[in-house]
């Protein structure tokens, strides 16, 4: 994927982050009791994937360590996410060595980690769930959907993330309205 038409590239390397989704259980600040936490394991690209991503805090987590950093709503949002404390991650506990910013965008929601490490914490194998991608131009889109899609090796659904969340508050709408 990073590899076809279109992906931008910081010198010799294509601008992609192949990315992980777990969920782990974190108490609210609020209540005190348990929700579910977003923890995504992401590769070296993804600050430059996404155009405002900033560590405000402490610094960004090392490659290869059993580390995390945070975003700021999740710090906000749940207890023990302070850079210094640690958080339970699978078996074992990671220490928190940053917390970021990205323009307000969902990803301050979540909890960041080195893909590769976090796929050895849950045995995931070489697994990920999604590849964001950064392009050269809004007009390379097309281009690069296509070379996925017609890829008999592939089996992926392309869009902009604009189309992606647009499709997911369309489900969550019918849902509330249903309700």
């Amino acid at each position: 994927i990073a590899d076809a038409p279109g992906v931008a590239r910081n010198g010799q390397n294509p601008l992609a982050s192949a990315e992980l989704f777990v969920i782990i259980n974190l108490p609210k600040r609020s209540t005190g009791t348990d929700a579910n936490v977003p923890l995504r394991g992401v590769e070296a690209a993804a600050a430059l994937v996404r155009d405002h991503f900033k560590i405000t805090q402490g610094r960004m987590f090392d490659w290869g360590k059993e580390e995390v950093i945070v975003g700021r709503g999740a710090a906000q949002e749940f207890a023990g996410l302070e850079v210094g404390s640690k958080i339970k991650v699978g078996r074992y506990d990671w220490p928190v060595v940053g917390v970021f910013e990205d323009g307000g965008a969902v990803a301050e929601s979540e909890i960041w980690s080195d893909a590769k490490v976090l796929q050895d914490a849950y045995q995931r194998g070489d697994s990920f769930q999604s590849v964001r991608a950064k392009l050269v131009s809004a007009g390379a889109f097309q281009a690069f959907k296509d070379s996925l899609t017609s890829n008999p090796q592939l089996n992926v659904e392309v869009m902009r993330q604009s189309d992606y969340y647009s499709q997911q508050s369309e489900t969550l709408t019918l849902l509330i309205t249903t309700l």
